[in-house]
């Protein structure tokens, strides 16, 4: 009987062990399309500043 256990204990840590690691992989996936969409929506709106490079001081200023 111990070896059964033992047994179901593993395969127990098996299953929440990959119930885990599927949840961070989906929450990842979400929050990275988040993040492209919200850099897709500045892009698109032109709220992106360049900076532009002094000559006379080389110091960069918005520009």
């Amino acid at each position: 009987m111990p070896p059964f256990v033992a047994f179901a204990g593993v395969l127990g840590g098996l299953a929440v062990v990959r119930w885990a690691y599927k949840t961070a992989v989906r929450i990842n996936q979400e929050l990275e399309e988040m993040r492209l969409s919200r850099v897709a929506e500045t892009a698109r709106m032109g709220d992106i500043q360049t900076l532009k490079r002094d000559p006379v001081t080389g110091a960069y200023r918005p520009g």
